[in-house]
């Protein structure tokens, strides 16, 4: 008996049967631009589908020139178009799966000057206007949108998924928010319903039945003026009636001030939503945000609150999901912990979609882990992120790997992030290293320092060092007052006062922060507490799914000092970075910048902002003021002539970054 009975059930569309309920959600690569791009996303798709996704759906593909998110974006206008597609249709069907392209038309969020939308307002995220359709570039809009689900399926698509949620051209129709029309498409809920519906129609008459149209619904817009849950489950009545295959959920526009797909949201969070929408139609319907784990989805199935279920960014960091959940080894599963910092942040920075956790994600023509014609013997000194990374990428080559650490556990400073409120998620990483790890073969010695002569002596085929950083102590009069300390002895258990200057307001500034003025239990583990805190309704109700948020100030009076004088953590993740200023905010945090540091007596922390001196009474001061790498032992090395690779904070110590280390870890890998 499988674990997951109804995630593992097959599907009958009428004229497909998906062989299980788990479809890949829509990523932009931003390979869809790029030379040799289309090559590159046969190969990314064609892995996930040999691995038993039940269908895949693409990044957002334009159905014409405004729709581009920017200026020679992805569109699906042209023949040229279906040959290129043509590349990753053909990779999917042979690897045996299934693919649907995405239709979006990015509206007042394009990134270019022609970007056009139902009124002329502006998004408060985008620093371009909007100009509005005229009546007939609204018909010839939505002849555009079914035209590209033609070529699609020219293309070898499987199906479409039309974009209707997330803030974008056709969730601007449905809003009052953003459509103030008072012509055939705008005015009441009726005519403001009445773009989408006919996108679906149309595209239905193109396509044909034997055709899947997915649409993708905003279930809870989670803006001020957005549709009513009313309003959404009469839209998912008409879009049956159109002619939708499946509804698929989407959550929150790109300007909601509430999380929605960070590692700080409660898995399943808005799922409630979905179930009332799959009660009020026929056809399936898909539950999407945070689901990363196959217990997870086969609860919601099995609960009845959605037909399949989505996951984008799981299949980032494995596209093994399926089959591993199918063979009951869910614990070899590499978690999507949802931390945005090589995916949605390379999105939308421009940069090629990738994953922490899995730097091969994207890049399977690029990183190669082939298995090697000669087995070395390699010692990996260091078991955080880039060494365990390392490790585990050699083991499967084929070579014999010792991984050596002093401490008595894997990680190093990961083991340490997944204590901060809203990085529960980071346990899995280590569960998934340390399961894999044995799985492969690598000889794990924790507790174990090893010094330079005892590497050199034993005679390894390659030393790899990646023993990570220690915290950096800035140059201040009394930095060894006893109220100091550094974030990691605050981590490991150090008393901490009611009064608290932390000085740093990088990652692990702005991570000790919210740890020491965390005085309840992480709303990020609890739906009703996270949705209380963010000020939205599970259930729907509410303007556009808001309510007034109920947060509450920590007792604890805290300073988060910056020595820039920009803006506090404007280093921080592109979506992420406001989650944590808005948190911290929330909790009564001080966040200052353009603060020199002077001195630290019995009096407390002496600073001057932005020139005037000042003294922060305050009981503790911690430091989170940068790392310095820990590279003794390639440094030794190197004196007795014998060579070694460093990785990882060990070869540049800037901020803690795991993305980075786990990359180089592999990217070594593959090259001894």
């Amino acid at each position: 008996m499988s674990a997951y009975p109804h995630l593992l059930a097959p599907l009958d569309l009428g004229h497909v049967v998906l062989p299980n309920r788990v479809i890949m959600g829509s990523m932009h690569l931003g390979l869809e631009e790029v030379e040799g791009g289309f090559e590159r996303m046969a190969a990314f798709y064609a892995e996930r589908a040999c691995h038993d996704v039940a269908m895949i759906v693409t990044g957002g593909i334009a159905p014409n020139e405004p729709g581009r998110h920017i200026e020679h974006g992805a569109a699906m206008t042209r023949a040229e178009d279906v040959a290129n597609h043509r590349v990753i249709t053909d990779a999917v069907h042979e690897a045996g799966g299934r693919i649907a392209m995405q239709v979006l038309h990015f509206g007042r969020y394009a990134g270019h000057d022609g970007l056009v939308a139902p009124s002329a307002i502006q998004a408060p995220i985008n620093k371009r206007a909007p100009r509005a359709l005229t009546a007939a570039e609204v018909e010839q809009t939505i002849d555009d949108f079914a035209r590209a689900a033609e070529l699609a399926r020219q293309a070898g698509y499987d199906g479409v998924e039309v974009m209707g949620s997330e803030g974008y051209l056709i969730n601007t129709f449905l809003a009052a928010r953003t459509n103030q029309r008072d012509d055939a498409w705008g005015g009441d809920p009726e005519r403001r319903r009445r773009f989408a519906t006919e996108i679906v129609r149309r595209t239905r008459q193109r396509v044909g039945d034997d055709f899947i149209v997915m649409f993708r619904m905003s279930m809870l817009d989670l803006v001020p003026g957005g549709s009513s849950l009313d309003d959404n489950l009469v839209l998912a009545k008409e879009l049956e009636a159109a002619g939708a295959s499946i509804i698929n959920s989407g959550i929150g526009w790109h300007e909601s001030r509430v999380p929605t797909i960070a590692t700080s949201v409660p898995r399943a969070a808005f799922t409630e939503v979905t179930a009332k929408v799959k009660q009020s139609i026929g056809i399936p319907v898909v539950a999407s945000n945070r689901i990363n784990a196959p217990d997870v989805a086969e609860r919601l199935l099995a609960d009845g609150v959605s037909d399949l279920v989505s996951l984008a960014r799981p299949f980032l960091a494995d596209p093994e999901f399926v089959t591993k959940a199918a063979h009951g080894r869910a614990d070899r599963i590499n978690t999507c912990i949802g931390c945005n910092q090589a995916c949605i942040d390379h999105t939308l920075s421009r940069r090629i979609t990738s994953c922490l956790v899995n730097p091969l994600a994207a890049n399977e023509t690029i990183i190669e882990l082939s298995p090697v014609r000669t087995r070395k013997h390699v010692a990996i000194v260091g078991a955080g992120p880039a060494g365990m990374a390392c490790a585990l990428a050699t083991a499967r080559r084929g070579h014999r790997v010792e991984l050596l650490d002093g401490a008595e556990t894997l990680g190093g400073q990961f083991d340490l992030a997944r204590r901060i409120p809203g990085k529960e998620e980071f346990a899995h990483t280590l569960r998934y290293f340390t399961t894999e790890l044995a799985e492969n073969d690598v000889e794990v010695a924790l507790g174990r320092h090893v010094s330079a002569q005892e590497l050199a002596a034993a005679a390894y085929d390659e030393i790899v060092i990646a023993t990570g950083v220690r915290p950096r102590v800035p140059e201040v009069e009394g930095i060894d007052h006893p109220s100091v300390v550094g974030y990691l002895d605050v981590l490991n258990g150090a008393d901490v006062g009611d009064r608290v200057a932390i000085m740093g307001a990088g990652g692990i500034g702005f991570d000790i922060a919210e740890f020491i003025t965390q005085d309840h239990p992480s709303h990020s583990l609890d739906v009703e507490a996270f949705s209380a805190h963010w000020g939205f309704d599970p259930h729907g109700e509410g303007d556009g799914g808001l309510v007034e948020p109920r947060q509450a100030r920590s007792r604890r009076e805290v300073y988060l000092l910056q020595r820039k004088p920009s803006k506090v953590g404007a280093g921080l993740g592109v979506t992420t970075g406001w989650i944590h200023r808005a948190e911290l905010a929330a909790r009564g945090v001080v966040m200052i910048p353009d603060v020199r540091y002077v001195r630290v007596d019995d009096e407390g922390l002496h600073v001057e902002i932005s020139g005037a001196p000042s003294v922060l009474a305050v009981d503790t001061v911690v430091l989170c003021t940068g790392q310095e790498s820990r590279r003794d032992l390639h440094d030794q090395l190197t004196a007795m002539g014998v060579s070694s690779h460093v990785i990882g904070g060990a070869a540049v110590a800037a901020e803690l970054d795991a993305k980075r280390a786990i990359k180089q870890g592999v990217e070594l890998a593959a090259s001894l």
